[in-house]
């Protein structure tokens, strides 16, 4: 079903090429949402009485279930906007990125990133070379001297702040990459 399309041209004669330039590009932008509700573009052109430097300012508003996506490009970052069809291009290249995020979003399609283990240290056994970890949840991780990254055995202290990879090990969970944190790393 063809996108509900509205085109406003200032500073310039409507062209059928542009505005078929704008159709192409919309068209598009189903191939990121199916459910584009509708689509507003502007086309400012630069005042007639300027020489060189004229930039055309492109911006796409374009309405979803759920929200509103609205690709405004500076034309003063971008010298190649002194060629419409650029401008165009650019517009609409920054309304589909902007429309494939609210896609993923409303897909619940979004990358969580898993904050790694974190705990205190919560004994120290220095004649073994190692020590255990405490988690939040009450568990206890053993970690060996050679999975410290950051510090040495003998400069941790009872209650120090660290996050680990965790891996199952011979007696139980066991720390690796272990690293000295402070208060204001930890998650909340």
């Amino acid at each position: 079903m063809p996108i509900p399309l509205e085109i406003t041209i200032h500073n310039m004669d409507p062209s059928p090429a542009v505005e078929a330039a704008v159709r192409e590009k919309a068209a598009k932008l189903e191939r990121h949402a199916d459910k584009i509700i509708g689509c507003q573009v502007r086309i400012d052109a630069p005042h007639k009485h300027h020489g060189k430097g004229n930039l055309y300012h492109v911006s796409v508003e374009i309405q979803v279930p759920g929200g509103e996506i609205i690709a405004n490009r500076d034309p003063a970052k971008n010298h190649s906007h002194e060629d419409l069809y650029v401008a165009i291009r650019d517009a609409f290249r920054a309304a589909g990125r902007q429309l494939q995020d609210h896609t993923r979003v409303r897909r619940g399609k979004v990358k969580q990133h898993q904050v790694p283990p974190h705990g205190r240290v919560a004994q120290l056994h220095l004649d073994g070379n190692y020590g255990i970890i405490a988690t939040a949840d009450g568990r206890e991780v053993y970690f060996h001297r050679n999975g410290l990254l950051n510090a040495k055995l003998e400069d941790l202290k009872l209650g120090a702040e660290v996050r680990f990879d965790e891996e199952p090990g011979d007696k139980g969970p066991q720390a690796s990459s272990v690293s000295l944190i402070g208060k204001h790393h930890l998650p909340s």
